[in-house]
């Protein structure tokens, strides 16, 4: 029998570009590309090479994102054409007659085609549709499918106060789960069209089978899961956690919860998301990025998993050194022009200025910033004792960068972020901001001398052209002596490795979910090396927060010291990273989504 294969990689933040990137888009990104890098290298070398398709959501122009605050626009400018007269065009142009928009776009990563298919789910109330003899719009017909499929109760559900990302989640698992059916069942209906049924047998004959194999990354795709499996679509699946939500919400509590064996949920947990998180359970194989994001699923769900961590593109190239130094020249020359500009004091040196950064969502507890300020302050008393003892230079200035932010910001204030008014600021960007004042850690204390040590809030989405710093977030880990990560709930910490891939070396909370793999690190100068852990679960706070301060001192010294070994600690965190590629988890979701043993 002919037959042909497709992966779909399914997730709300698959597809193309668009203004907002970062966390779950790079995942699927990596893992489309890397996919795709193993076909033409031949690792995957099967009789029927499969057909990589991404899936998610379009956002055609501003206001048609469901979250408005995000403002996502969808750019598929870059891609070419599909192919005419396929399987998968056939599809298509199907699910327009049902009245779904799908728009399609073509890439070719080394010689190898990907197909993204992004799906305009905001128009469905003003689609027509006949569902059970009756007529409706075609999102009332998939609440009222999902309800008598699985129970799922979206008259209450769509008016909490998140129901309009429920009710995007609902049509968009709709749509990608559709186009699966339609994609699968293509050879019956296209035989059915003979009337006579030798004919048709004979047609289907010469039709290649379709096997669909579907990854879908997080909640908000989880749904298609379930209809394939209830509607009885023959798909191997596989579900995805890069958190939970009652993780979330519990955030630092939620190893206390682990430990206690207490699957309650916290107030804040969204019911209906978690509802459809809990429908991973229909897939054939449930995977976390890490252990504890593992023992979460199991203790709020009830749900297996396996492990499949996350990794990062790593080229193997050496470490640029130039570039290092070029990104670090262009922050040290702007936070000295910028602080001269703002505050009028005296001029501090570029080369004195020592720049750190942090950089997350903006979930102040869960990312341990009152962790990080706290440590900024013993930082600063270190700092100043040094100074006066002679060993440091009395015109150094430590800033940490505290990147996180609601949003875009789309008018910046001149010089942004030395300059941050607190009417650009919203919700925990301003909350960040007072905690700052509070410890005395704004920008004006380092030009008259009384704090050495200093937190600059960053509410920006980092980019080339960002209004501040104008880097891309690459350049700026590249510019920084050092990254610190302190956070009290994360499952696993990309930006972690994204440091160490631009060869910054890192300070990250034991929580992380790639810390053991600092145990494989080959190491490169004894003792403390490129990254540190930092012990967070099991120490008190006190000494947590001495803890964070004494290995950004480590660094500092190191940096202005010894440029030899700092330069050693940079090429040790650069081999976590490399250590850490995609290469193996994606030969892990191969096997899993193929049932194809990889070498």
């Amino acid at each position: 029998m002919l037959e042909s294969k497709c992966i779909i990689i399914a997730g709300e933040e698959a597809g193309p570009r668009s203004n907002k990137m970062g966390g779950i888009w790079n995942v699927i990104d990596a893992e489309k590309k890397n996919l795709a890098n193993l076909i033409a290298k031949g690792v995957i070398d099967e009789k029927t090479t499969p057909t990589i398709i991404v899936a998610g959501p379009y956002y055609g122009h501003s206001g048609s994102d469901w979250n408005k605050g995000l403002n996502r626009i969808t750019d598929m400018e870059d891609f070419e054409e599909l192919e005419a007269e396929d399987a998968i065009n056939e599809a298509i142009e199907e699910l327009k007659i049902k009245g779904i928009e799908v728009f399609p776009g073509l890439e070719v990563i080394n010689g190898v085609k990907v197909i993204h298919l992004m799906f305009k789910t905001n128009d469905y109330c003003r689609v027509s549709v006949n569902y059970k003899g009756q007529e409706m719009c075609l999102a009332a017909s998939i609440k009222a499918e999902a309800y008598d499929l699985i129970g799922l109760d979206s008259m209450t559900y769509e008016n909490m106060g998140n129901g309009a990302e429920y009710t995007h989640y609902l049509n968009l698992s709709y749509a990608i789960s559709e186009f699966v059916k339609t994609l699968v069942k293509s050879r019956d209906t296209s035989s059915e069209e003979y009337g006579d049924e030798a004919i048709s047998e004979f047609a289907a004959s010469l039709m290649p089978a379709i096997n669909v194999s579907l990854h879908c990354h997080e909640f908000g795709v989880f749904y298609s899961l379930a209809r394939l499996k209830k509607l009885g679509i023959s798909v191997r699946s596989v579900a995805t956690y890069h958190a939970t939500l009652p993780g979330r919400s519990a955030g630092h509590r939620s190893i206390l919860k682990i430990r206690e064996n207490d699957s309650s949920w916290e107030s804040g947990v969204p019911v209906n998301l978690a509802k459809l998180e809990s429908l991973s359970g229909f897939a054939d194989v449930v995977t976390a990025v890490g252990d504890s994001t593992r023992k979460e699923i199991k203790l709020f769900y009830g749900i297996d998993s396996i492990i499949v961590r996350n990794g990062i593109d790593n080229d193997g190239e050496d470490v640029e050194w130039e570039k290092k130094k070029e990104c670090r020249g262009r922050i040290q020359n702007f936070l000295s022009e910028k602080l001269y500009n703002v505050y009028n004091g005296k001029v501090i040196p570029p080369e004195r200025i020592i720049p750190i950064f942090s950089i997350s969502r903006i979930e102040i507890e869960n990312k341990g910033y009152p962790d990080l300020l706290d440590s900024l302050v013993l930082l600063d008393r270190m700092v100043k004792f040094e100074i006066d003892a002679g060993h440091l230079d009395e015109n150094y200035r430590v800033i940490c960068f505290m990147i996180a932010a609601h949003g875009p910001k789309t008018n910046p204030p001149e010089n942004f972020p030395i300059n941050l008014p607190e009417e650009v600021l919203v919700g925990e960007e301003l909350r960040l901001q007072q905690m700052i004042k509070a410890r005395n850690l704004e920008c004006a204390k380092l030009t008259d001398g009384s704090r050495h040590v200093s937190a600059v809030l960053y509410p920006q989405w980092i980019s080339d052209h960002d209004g501040g710093l104008n880097m891309r977030s690459d350049e700026l880990m590249a510019g920084c002596i050092a990254g610190v990560f302190p956070s009290k709930y994360e499952p696993f910490l990309l930006t972690g490795l994204e440091a160490g891939k631009e060869a910054t070396p890192s300070i990250v909370s034991k929580i992380c979910g790639f810390s053991d793999a600092l145990k494989t690190l080959k190491r490169l100068v004894m003792g403390m090396g490129g990254v540190i852990v930092v012990d967070n679960i099991n120490i008190p706070y006190l000494e947590s927060i001495a803890d964070y301060a004494l290995t950004m001192d480590y660094f500092i010294d190191t940096f202005t010291d010894d440029k030899v070994k700092y330069n050693l600690l940079c090429q040790e965190a650069n081999l976590l990273a490399k250590d850490m590629n995609w290469e193996e988890p994606i030969k892990t979701y191969y096997e899993l989504l193929t049932g194809i043993r990889m070498e």
